[in-house]
């Protein structure tokens, strides 16, 4: 089964494609503001380059946000558009959970500004906090708390240091029925600034 892989929620564009839960191909750089101009380009390039075309997706799987208010849209319009044209299954997935560590429990991070996080923590498949924001000095006071849970994200903003995100690699594993988006028209961004 090849499946549509697409993160555009923060700084970086990523795309991949996946077939049994790996990843076999990947584009991944940093394109802030620029996700909207490149994306459809990569798409038909990935599949041009593994031999396939879109007829040949047979799942996308998204992330959601949260994230860049625009960033998180671009991937999630262009999933939604497929796996509507196509109609093929569409798993929508918590930006900050394709950054977990699959083998640990994992704070995940990104930068809100503001002196703020998106912050969530998981462990495999469970959620231990949901996605939310949170001040950055109550970010740090977590993470001391829970010396024994991995660090994910680009936090360099906090002054910490993570292994590079595998958000791909998270994604293509995450067709699990709490992700399924049974109408892909009606799916809808995860953005939290409105409920701090």
């Amino acid at each position: 089964m090849v499946t549509l892989l697409m993160d555009t929620s923060n700084t970086n564009l990523s795309i991949g494609l996946a077939k049994d839960h790996k990843v076999i191909d990947s584009i991944c750089y940093e394109a802030w503001q620029k996700q909207s101009e490149f994306l459809v380009l990569e798409l038909d390039a990935i599949l041009k380059r593994n031999g396939l075309t879109r007829k040949d997706i047979e799942m996308v799987v998204s992330a959601k946000g949260p994230g860049s208010y625009t960033g998180v849209r671009i991937a999630l319009t262009v999933a939604k558009v497929v796996a509507f044209a196509l109609n093929v299954p569409l798993y929508l997935v918590s930006s900050l959970e394709a950054l977990k560590d699959e083998n640990a429990p994992s704070i995940c991070l990104m930068n809100a500004r503001s002196k703020r996080s998106y912050i969530g923590v998981y462990d495999k498949e469970s959620v231990i906090m949901e996605d939310k924001i949170m001040d950055n000095v109550e970010v740090l006071k977590y993470i001391s708390e829970h010396p024994d849970y991995k660090i994910c994200g680009l936090v360099s903003y906090l002054g910490l240091e993570a292994a590079e995100p595998k958000n791909l690699d998270i994604l293509a594993i995450s067709d699990i029925e709490r992700n399924f988006v049974s109408d892909p028209v009606a799916a809808k961004p995860v953005y939290l600034k409105d409920l701090y």
